[in-house]
Protein backbone atom coordinates (compact mmCIF):
# COMPACT_ATOMS: atom_id res chain seq x y z
CA UNK A 1 0.00 0.00 0.00
CA UNK A 2 2.81 2.47 0.83
CA UNK A 3 4.39 1.82 -2.55
CA UNK A 4 1.35 3.09 -4.46
CA UNK A 5 1.54 6.43 -2.60
CA UNK A 6 5.22 6.70 -3.48
CA UNK A 7 4.43 6.13 -7.14
CA UNK A 8 1.72 8.82 -7.13
CA UNK A 9 4.08 11.28 -5.44
CA UNK A 10 6.99 10.50 -7.81
CA UNK A 11 4.93 10.60 -10.97
CA UNK A 12 3.10 13.82 -10.14
CA UNK A 13 5.71 16.41 -9.21
CA UNK A 14 3.01 19.08 -8.94
CA UNK A 15 1.19 17.02 -6.33
CA UNK A 16 4.44 16.48 -4.41
CA UNK A 17 5.05 20.24 -4.47
CA UNK A 18 1.49 20.84 -3.27
CA UNK A 19 1.91 18.36 -0.41
CA UNK A 20 5.12 20.07 0.69
CA UNK A 21 3.52 23.51 0.98
CA UNK A 22 0.32 22.10 2.46
CA UNK A 23 2.21 20.41 5.27
CA UNK A 24 4.09 23.65 5.98
CA UNK A 25 0.76 25.50 6.16
CA UNK A 26 -0.71 22.94 8.56
CA UNK A 27 2.40 23.20 10.76
CA UNK A 28 1.98 26.99 10.70
CA UNK A 29 -1.59 26.56 11.92
CA UNK A 30 -0.41 24.32 14.76
CA UNK A 31 2.15 26.95 15.72
CA UNK A 32 -0.58 29.59 15.95
CA UNK A 33 -2.61 27.24 18.17
CA UNK A 34 0.41 26.83 20.45
CA UNK A 35 1.00 30.59 20.50
CA UNK A 36 -2.67 31.12 21.42
CA UNK A 37 -2.32 28.71 24.33
CA UNK A 38 0.86 30.40 25.51
CA UNK A 39 -0.76 33.84 25.36
CA UNK A 40 -3.72 32.47 27.35
CA UNK A 41 -1.36 31.20 30.03
CA UNK A 42 0.72 34.38 30.11
CA UNK A 43 -2.34 36.66 30.25
CA UNK A 44 -4.36 34.27 32.47
CA UNK A 45 -7.37 34.52 30.18
CA UNK A 46 -9.12 31.19 29.84
CA UNK A 47 -12.10 30.23 27.68
CA UNK A 48 -13.38 27.58 30.08
CA UNK A 49 -14.16 27.97 33.80
CA UNK A 50 -12.42 24.71 34.69
CA UNK A 51 -9.20 25.94 33.07
CA UNK A 52 -9.46 29.27 34.88
CA UNK A 53 -10.06 27.47 38.18
CA UNK A 54 -6.98 25.34 37.62
CA UNK A 55 -4.86 28.45 36.95
CA UNK A 56 -5.90 30.72 39.78
CA UNK A 57 -9.66 31.06 39.94
CA UNK A 58 -12.81 31.90 38.05
CA UNK A 59 -11.73 35.54 37.72
CA UNK A 60 -9.45 34.26 34.93
CA UNK A 61 -12.46 33.00 32.97
CA UNK A 62 -12.44 35.98 30.64
CA UNK A 63 -11.57 37.30 27.22
CA UNK A 64 -8.32 39.10 26.48
CA UNK A 65 -7.58 41.26 23.41
CA UNK A 66 -4.25 39.54 22.74
CA UNK A 67 -5.77 36.06 22.97
CA UNK A 68 -8.61 37.16 20.71
CA UNK A 69 -6.10 38.49 18.15
CA UNK A 70 -4.41 35.06 18.07
CA UNK A 71 -7.77 33.36 17.71
CA UNK A 72 -8.75 35.66 14.83
CA UNK A 73 -5.46 34.90 13.07
CA UNK A 74 -6.11 31.17 13.50
CA UNK A 75 -9.71 31.47 12.30
CA UNK A 76 -8.56 33.46 9.28
CA UNK A 77 -6.08 30.69 8.48
CA UNK A 78 -8.86 28.10 8.59
CA UNK A 79 -11.05 30.23 6.33
CA UNK A 80 -8.26 30.47 3.75
CA UNK A 81 -6.01 27.44 4.09
CA UNK A 82 -8.79 24.83 4.01
CA UNK A 83 -10.07 26.04 0.61
CA UNK A 84 -6.45 26.18 -0.62
CA UNK A 85 -6.00 22.53 0.38
CA UNK A 86 -8.99 21.50 -1.71
CA UNK A 87 -8.18 23.71 -4.68
CA UNK A 88 -4.49 22.80 -4.68
CA UNK A 89 -5.20 19.06 -4.54
CA UNK A 90 -7.64 19.20 -7.45
CA UNK A 91 -5.42 21.63 -9.37
CA UNK A 92 -2.52 19.19 -9.01
CA UNK A 93 -4.58 16.57 -10.83
CA UNK A 94 -5.41 18.64 -13.93
CA UNK A 95 -1.83 18.62 -15.20
CA UNK A 96 -0.57 22.17 -14.73
CA UNK A 97 3.01 23.21 -15.41
CA UNK A 98 5.25 22.47 -12.43
CA UNK A 99 6.75 25.97 -12.57
CA UNK A 100 3.36 27.66 -12.63
CA UNK A 101 1.94 25.40 -9.92
CA UNK A 102 4.98 25.94 -7.74
CA UNK A 103 4.53 29.70 -8.12
CA UNK A 104 0.88 29.38 -7.03
CA UNK A 105 1.77 27.30 -3.96
CA UNK A 106 4.78 29.41 -2.99
CA UNK A 107 2.94 32.73 -3.27
CA UNK A 108 0.06 31.41 -1.19
CA UNK A 109 2.41 30.05 1.47
CA UNK A 110 4.65 33.12 1.74
CA UNK A 111 1.78 35.57 1.93
CA UNK A 112 -0.11 33.45 4.48
CA UNK A 113 3.02 33.59 6.64
CA UNK A 114 3.22 37.35 6.13
CA UNK A 115 -0.48 37.65 6.98
CA UNK A 116 0.08 35.78 10.24
CA UNK A 117 3.12 37.85 11.17
CA UNK A 118 1.19 41.03 10.37
CA UNK A 119 -1.73 39.84 12.50
CA UNK A 120 0.24 38.66 15.52
CA UNK A 121 2.82 41.45 15.51
CA UNK A 122 0.20 44.14 14.78
CA UNK A 123 2.06 45.42 11.73
CA UNK A 124 0.86 48.69 10.24
CA UNK A 125 -2.01 48.63 7.77
CA UNK A 126 -2.36 47.71 4.96
CA UNK A 127 0.25 44.92 5.37
CA UNK A 128 -2.23 42.29 6.56
CA UNK A 129 -4.90 43.26 4.02
CA UNK A 130 -2.42 43.25 1.17
CA UNK A 131 -1.11 39.83 2.19
CA UNK A 132 -4.69 38.54 2.30
CA UNK A 133 -5.51 39.86 -1.17
CA UNK A 134 -2.33 38.41 -2.66
CA UNK A 135 -3.15 34.96 -1.24
CA UNK A 136 -6.48 35.08 -3.03
CA UNK A 137 -4.82 35.44 -6.44
CA UNK A 138 -3.42 31.89 -6.69
CA UNK A 139 -6.64 30.45 -5.26
CA UNK A 140 -8.80 32.25 -7.80
CA UNK A 141 -6.38 31.26 -10.56
CA UNK A 142 -6.52 27.60 -9.54
CA UNK A 143 -10.31 27.69 -9.25
CA UNK A 144 -10.70 29.22 -12.73
CA UNK A 145 -8.31 26.68 -14.26
CA UNK A 146 -10.13 23.78 -12.56
CA UNK A 147 -13.51 25.06 -13.77
CA UNK A 148 -12.17 25.55 -17.30
CA UNK A 149 -10.74 22.04 -17.32
CA UNK A 150 -14.01 20.53 -16.11
CA UNK A 151 -16.01 22.66 -18.53
CA UNK A 152 -13.94 21.54 -21.53
CA UNK A 153 -13.89 17.93 -20.35
CA UNK A 154 -17.67 17.66 -20.25
CA UNK A 155 -18.47 19.89 -23.19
Amino acid sequence: MGRSYQIIMLENKVFSCFVFYSVLLVIKMYIIAIITGQVRLRKKAFANPEDAQRHGGVQHFREDPDVERCRRAHRNDMENIFPFLFLGAVYSLIGPSLVVAHAHFLVFFLFRVLHTVAYLCVLRAPTRSLAYVITQVPCISMAVQILACVFWLYR
